[in-house]
């Protein structure tokens, strides 16, 4: 299982929000280029980046930052989200070095565009699903649909979907624990591999989700708890790789 990193970027800043309000905000660092450094120091063997200004305005915003990241570690690997609706935008990470684009609202409002883009970049491609009392929420978290997390997973079992990355939005950035039932339901059901996002507070948490991983629960990111020191990143992944010797 893996410690991921989350780097939000808000214009131009690394930031967290609570419960994906932007108005609500905390920056944690002006140089989101030193924060990734700081993770790689620490142990991290891929970031999880999001475009939030991408997220509201439908196309990367954020875009040179997160290439400037991957140029300086060629060797990393990088997933991004927030405002990828484009085949075009995801031609453009890729080659800037980025290894997965994370597809969310468009995956909810048009199913067949994941479909398309896993045959057009194959490998490349992670769902993100968030959610509210298991239904998905779509742009920014500002709007709740009436597709359930699971029906979607499934929808997408058979296309070539690398992951999903599962937040669960009522305990996102609340430092609560993070909903492990509900991850290792949709990685049960959905049949594709499960990313746990949203809630992951302490080493606690992490040996919850790590008895749910045999489930398809590949990894977990992690946000506000390693910014306030909650979580220790290389104690967490020293702590998943001990559960694999």
């Amino acid at each position: 299982m893996l410690i991921i990193p989350a780097i939000d970027l808000k214009d131009g800043k690394c930031v967290r929000l609570r419960q994906g309000r932007m108005d609500d905000s905390t920056v944690f660092g002006d140089n989101p280029v030193d924060m990734a450094t700081k993770w790689v120091e620490a142990g991290a063997r891929r970031l999880h980046l999001v475009d939030l200004n991408g997220a509201f305005a439908g196309e990367p915003v954020n875009g040179e930052i997160v290439k400037e990241i991957a140029t300086k570690y060629p060797d990393l690997p990088i997933q991004i989200g927030g405002g990828i609706r484009s085949a075009e935008t995801i031609e453009a990470y890729l080659k800037a070095g980025v290894q997965w684009v994370i597809i969310g609202t468009k995956a909810v409002k048009e199913p067949e565009f994941v479909t398309e883009m896993c045959k057009r970049f194959p490998g490349h491609i992670i769902v993100g699903l968030d959610a509210k009392d298991g239904l998905v929420a779509t742009d920014g978290w500002a709007e709740v649909s009436e597709v359930k997390a699971v029906d979607l997973a499934k929808r997408f079992a058979n296309d070539g979907v690398e992951a999903i990355v599962y937040t669960d939005i009522s305990r996102d950035g609340m430092m609560q624990g993070v909903n492990v039932e509900a991850t290792a339901k949709l990685a049960e059901e959905g049949g594709i591999p499960v990313i746990a996002s949203g809630g992951v507070t302490n080493m606690d948490d992490l040996k919850r989700l790590a008895t749910v991983a045999d489930k398809g629960v590949q990894g977990a990111i992690t946000g506000r708890a390693i910014y306030e020191g909650t979580l220790d990143v290389s104690e967490a992944q020293a702590y998943c790789d001990s559960l694999e010797n």
